[in-house]
């Protein structure tokens, strides 16, 4: 069978894997994300950890009965105790613990009511920061509205979803579509659109769209017209042909608190509509490396080459070595 993705499923970057408020104090959490078995705890300090899940004494998931003590996890198994680096601090019953006696950590930034980890295949250090929001627990907003799916896809093709603006009309049957222009530098890409949206009511209301994406895990959406609304998108690969996609929606309070519920929710359900209406789309259909592409569409060439950071197995190669790279062809 045809591989339906030619590239890592996993690119370089921040990757969401749980939320601040599923990790209390001493709490502990099984996970599964990137291909691998993981285990989420936060120790005494408040702080959060992220390990491999396997004990390598004996196997034991440390996410299955694993106990928080102090800053590290002890197994359930034999009462072997790791820190957050993934360093053996304890066996119970033993005066040495063996040599090599650790399991894998994973650098963790929670920022904004996520949990995130750091994903490179070589483990090189992270090349850029995810920063605090200003809306995130502010009284002006409202408390995050979360949407939640696991689709059969790649990230790299949710992604890409985004730049491709003729599927609005044929997918979406937006009559209204927005023109931003796209802005790729390092791993941020931004962008600004005047938009026009209708109404129940058959009129329009004038807004704005602007977007700013790290790599392909995190992307901020900010909205105005119907409703000031904040839409923090987080994308995480489950295995090779799964991703969990999360919508984490806050609005802007209006003076009256039930037009505020009413307004938001509308918005809100109009916004995760959409995503579900190529979610059929993304499940059935195979990634073309050399896509036949009209000349309005050169967003998607660019959004490809801005992506080819993310895969070091995209490294340059002398030219006639070089693999077919998925990328628009320019004649």
């Amino acid at each position: 069978m045809k591989k339906r993705f030619p590239l890592s499923p996993n690119p370089v970057g921040w990757y969401a894997v749980a939320l601040s408020e599923q990790l209390a104090v001493g709490g502990v959490l099984p996970l599964s994300y990137l291909g691998q078995d993981l285990v989420a705890f936060r120790g005494d300090d408040g702080v959060a950890r992220v390990l491999d899940a396997y004990c390598p004494h004996l196997g034991a998931h440390l996410g299955h009965g694993g106990v928080v003590e102090g800053a590290t996890i002890r197994c359930p198994f034999h009462g072997w105790s790791f820190s957050g680096e993934g360093s053996c601090t304890k066996v119970p019953y033993a005066a040495k613990i063996p040599p090599g006696a650790r399991v894998a950590s994973w650098l963790v930034c929670e920022r904004n009511g996520f949990v995130m980890i750091w994903y490179h295949p070589t483990k090189a250090p992270p090349s850029w920061d995810i920063p605090a929001i200003a809306e995130y627990q502010n009284e002006a907003w409202t408390p995050f509205t979360r949407r939640r799916w696991k689709i059969r896809t790649n990230i790299h093709e949710m992604g890409e979803n985004g730049h491709d603006g003729a599927h609005f009309r044929y997918v979406h049957g937006l009559r209204n579509l927005p023109a931003p222009e796209p802005r790729f530098e390092g791993p941020t890409y931004t962008s600004h659109a005047s938009t026009v949206m209708d109404t129940p009511f058959g009129g329009v209301i004038e807004g704005t769209l602007d977007i700013h994406s790290l790599g392909f895990g995190v992307g901020y959406v900010r909205f105005t017209g119907v409703i000031e609304t904040l839409l923090v998108s987080t994308v995480t690969p489950l295995d090779d042909d799964h991703v969990e996609a999360m919508f984490s929606f806050t609005v802007r309070k209006l003076p009256d608190e039930g037009a505020t519920a009413m307004v938001g929710a509308t918005f809100i359900d109009e916004v995760a509509h959409q995503l579900e209406q190529d979610i059929p789309i993304w499940e059935h259909k195979t990634f073309l490396e050399r896509p036949l592409l009209c000349e309005s569409e050169g967003p998607i060439g660019a959004f490809r080459r801005w992506a080819r950071q993310f895969y070091p197995e995209l490294a340059p190669r002398p030219a006639r070595t070089e693999r077919a790279l998925p990328v628009l062809v320019e004649e």
